[in-house]
């Protein structure tokens, strides 16, 4: 009853996410691929390889799409890969802790990554105060 989870983000955010992650973890215990996309890059002409990406993860329990930024094209992208069909469910403002945190509730359902991830990055934010 595994989820997949797809990183759309600028590049070079994605697979460095991904290489810490399988670093740290030493496997990830989710389907993750990252679709890294170019600064002058076209959400529509983008779609085909976000499908593509997306099926790759897809084992059946649906793909938790992780983007960098809000409302910048990994995000509009991301949005327009949830309207294909597969059950998706989206979180912008991709962190490491955000990443690592969904990794380690790889058994819940799709409907409940999205605050397990959004838990992750508040909790990832430490103030030092030295």
């Amino acid at each position: 009853m595994a989820v997949g989870i797809l990183l759309i983000t600028h590049e070079g955010i994605g697979n460095a996410m991904i290489a810490v992650a399988t670093r740290l973890l030493r496997k990830l215990p989710l389907d993750t691929t990252a679709l890294e996309v170019p600064f002058d890059g076209d959400a529509e002409s983008l779609l085909p390889l976000a499908s593509a990406a997306l099926r790759r993860v897809d084992g059946g329990h649906g793909v938790l799409v992780l983007t960098d930024l809000y409302g910048a094209t990994p995000s509009n992208l991301g949005q327009r890969v949830a309207r294909l069909g597969t059950p998706v469910r989206r979180v912008s403002a991709l962190s490491l802790p955000m990443l690592l945190r969904v990794m380690n509730y790889a058994d819940l359902p799709l409907d409940d990554l999205p605050a397990i991830a959004a838990a992750g990055a508040r909790n990832g934010a430490i103030i030092d105060e030295a």
